[in-house]
């Protein structure tokens, strides 16, 4: 490097040292702040602690001016210094948790799809397919989101298996990382792709938590009720995204691609498919077994890692597995959990739920304003699990206060909830997506607060009137 070079390179230098310390500053003061304020009614000091490192977590995760595991990390450790929670096994909670040793299976069984070549052979039918045409691929790909549930529920195995067939098309064609048409993709995968497991009721972890708490549902009835916000909010988020990163659209010579004959499936591809196979029928059939979504996830990781049998090797795993999606995970679920036990994640959520009283006369603003309260418990709540046990009940309570109809308070809370991703813990779907794509968190949360805008939008206008078509009417 020449003399000439280094003003310059120390100018560039102090400009980042200054934005990361200016949000960590932010951090910082919001942080003591919450700290050191007299503890309002009903919320406890150790729910006040954890209140303030939550809070402190989720700045650090949405400017990432640190990265983001160590944010994690840092909370669960002061959570235990500033005595949010009684010890240190309290504090680890998540990473006792089934969701994370769920998340290290399906990257594994992603991660086989790719290193057997099975995402490559897949990747050419897309590309042939979209006959060279990104907006075509786009739209194969939110249409897969919605089509894919019936045969893969879960939208973290969906995104862990798909992120690589993506990847092999776009570097295909020649589109790097950080070009518009690469994060339009990426930011589908990991924002609208839950979208479509949400309307069925065997799509994961929030159908049947949602469902468990608004009341009991059939397949069918959960079906007519929800796959209308869930699907209108897939085409309404595919349609924003594409707003956002139109210019990458706008590839010139992408036809002219040559496509090599796939030619016959290899060993490797077979026995990578069969355990994809095998995988996705345990998932289906946890009605007859009753196991956990993680058993057959970490059972597919057993089979893939197995000497002669598997497809990868312990260290092609330990390199590639991306161990940051655990911890953020595991980091999230402690600090959620915290705020369960002290109290304060019920304290928040009924302070600003119960603050909509006055509105008994207008139905419509009332559930207006309880949506912008569910999203803002949603950001400060990452577990989605957690965010629905926490606001469902207050949400019906409150509705039939109001004089509304409970069970579509109820409703319209999961929609809110579950339908934007503010920041790359926002969800096991996500998470490693957007680490895998190196996405930032101030685009995430730019895209997840329009969602939330339009989201609100779409179900005052039009899935409340539906929702009066189908036997549920927002006022009884």
């Amino acid at each position: 490097m020449t003399d000439d070079n280094l003003p310059a390179t120390s100018a560039l230098a102090r400009a980042v040292f200054s934005r990361a310390g200016a949000k960590l500053l932010v951090a910082g003061v919001v942080f003591l702040v919450i700290l050191l304020a007299p503890a309002p009614e009903g919320l406890t000091g150790p729910g006040q602690r954890a209140l303030a490192v939550m809070t402190l977590a989720v700045i650090l995760w949405a400017t990432e001016a640190i990265p983001v595991s160590v944010a994690g990390i840092g909370g669960v450790v002061l959570l235990v210094l500033f005595g949010a929670v009684p010890d240190i096994g309290t504090a680890l909670y998540g990473f006792s948790q089934p969701v994370a040793y769920f998340l290290i299976g399906i990257l594994t069984l992603g991660l086989a799809v790719q290193h057997s070549g099975l995402a490559e052979r897949m990747a050419t039918f897309l590309m042939r397919g979209a006959a060279g045409s990104p907006r075509l691929l786009y739209v194969q790909m939110l249409l897969s989101f919605a089509l894919l549930t019936f045969a893969l529920p879960s939208a973290s195995t969906r995104g862990a298996i798909m992120v690589h067939v993506y990847e092999q098309v776009l570097a295909r064609w020649g589109v790097p990382q950080g070009h518009p048409l690469y994060k339009a993709v990426m930011m589908g995968m990991g924002s609208l792709n839950r979208l479509g497991s949400t309307a069925l009721l065997a799509g994961g972890i929030t159908p049947v938590v949602a469902s468990g708490l608004l009341g009991d549902f059939s397949w069918t009835q959960w079906f007519v009720l929800m796959s209308a916000p869930f699907y209108a909010n897939l085409i309404v988020g595919g349609a924003a995204l594409f707003l956002f990163y139109r210019s990458g659209f706008r590839l010139d010579g992408i036809a002219k691609v040559a496509l090599t004959p796939a030619g016959r499936m290899s060993v490797v591809e077979m026995r990578a498919g069969a355990i994809v196979v095998l995988t996705a029928l345990l998932w289906f059939t946890d009605f007859a077994h009753g196991l956990h979504p993680a058993v057959p996830a970490l059972i597919a990781l057993c089979l893939i890692l197995l000497p002669r049998v598997g497809i990868l090797t312990w260290g092609q795993f330990e390199r590639n597995v991306g161990w940051t999606n655990f911890f953020v995970i595991a980091t999230s679920l402690s600090l959620a959990h915290a705020l369960v036990i002290t109290g304060a994640a019920a304290w928040f959520s009924e302070t600003l739920v119960g603050g909509v009283a006055q509105l008994s006369s207008e139905p419509l603003l009332a559930l207006l304003a309880l949506c912008v309260c569910f999203a803002a418990v949603r950001i400060l709540v990452p577990n989605i699990a957690g965010y629905l046990a926490l606001v469902i009940p207050v949400a019906m309570a409150t509705g039939a206060a109001l004089g509304l109809n409970p069970l579509v308070c109820g409703m319209a809370a999961v929609v809110v909830g579950d339908s934007a991703v503010y920041y790359g813990a926002g969800g096991t779907s996500a998470v490693f997506v957007f680490q895998r794509a190196n996405i930032s968190n101030p685009e995430i949360f730019r895209f997840g607060m329009t969602m939330t805008v339009l989201v609100i939008a779409v179900l005052l206008l039009a899935i409340v009137p539906y929702w009066g078509l189908v036997g549920q009417p927002l006022v009884r």
